[in-house]
């Protein structure tokens, strides 16, 4: 299966595209080449891509405004947000701010960079111990009844708190880290699959010990004149039907290496060589 249904409406291929990378060094600031980050996002949409996931984290604001410049109308594309981590002005620090009302502040500043009425996807970016779960999502509940955003997604979360998030609201989407190097996520993706969520996987390209000099990455890459990398994505598009990774580059090349992943049929033997 090709595509998937985000909230089971939001038709949309399962590979996506990550923009975080198209920020300056460490996701802080502009990127010394902004055309070129722009050229990026646009052939994205151009090789099929037509859903983009970004945070008001990433620059910070910077990658909302390059997604916004670059695809604004975004016809046919499904633009994700996050919110729910604030930047200090230290490179590398990424403090956690779940307040109901940072929330509320962080997706109606979002609006306007992406230039959108409602966002399709907003994501808590990542749980707040500081604050009680329940508020967090109950505030995203809120904004969706307002209709601020479409669907309320989760990421960097655990099986508890999707289980106690699915209690307040609808949630149409998971995204974690998760890749053939780690799979410590596999429960919640498997509770993802039984539900019909989205799973998006961040960090899809690392394949951990697998990718050894002779190991099993490096042999079905030769099997099938592919890479490391798209071994990697067509692992996690084999691996279930709700599965969207989200690979990110600012570099056009290997944005086009990355989507020809799509064309990698994997087979039983291989897979199970890298399960």
């Amino acid at each position: 299966m090709d595509t998937l249904r985000i909230g089971g409406e939001l038709e949309v291929h399962r590979l996506g595209y990550g923009a975080m990378r198209l920020c300056g060094p460490r996701v802080t600031g502009w990127p010394e080449d902004r055309e070129g980050a722009l050229r990026v996002l646009r052939r994205a949409v151009e090789l099929g891509v037509d859903f983009v996931d970004t945070a008001d984290a990433y620059g910070p604001e910077v990658n909302e405004l390059q997604v916004a410049e670059a695809l604004w109308p975004y016809d046919g594309v499904v633009v994700a947000t996050k919110g729910g981590l604030v930047r200090t002005g230290e490179p590398g620090e990424w403090p956690k701010d779940g307040r109901p009302e940072h929330l509320r502040a962080a997706c109606e500043a979002s609006l306007r960079r992406l230039r959108l009425d409602v966002i399709p996807l907003y994501q808590l970016h990542r749980p707040d111990p500081a604050v009680p779960f329940a508020e967090s999502v109950g505030a995203l509940r809120d904004l969706r009844d307002e209709g601020k955003i479409r669907f309320v997604g989760l990421s960097n979360v655990d099986v508890a708190q999707l289980e106690e998030a699915r209690g307040i609201v609808e949630i149409a989407s998971v995204q974690n880290e998760y890749n053939l190097g780690n799979r410590e996520s596999e429960p919640v993706l498997e509770l993802c699959e039984r539900e019909g969520i989205a799973f998006l996987p961040w960090y899809p390209l690392d394949a951990g010990e697998l990718a050894r000099a002779g190991g099993p990455v490096e042999e079905v890459a030769r099997a099938h004149g592919a890479t490391h990398a798209q071994v990697a994505l067509a692992w996690l598009l084999a691996r279930s039907p709700v599965t969207l990774p989200i690979p990110g580059t600012s570099s056009v090349a290997h944005l086009e290496e990355n989507m020809a992943a799509r064309e990698l049929r994997l087979t039983a033997a291989e897979l199970a060589a890298l399960a």
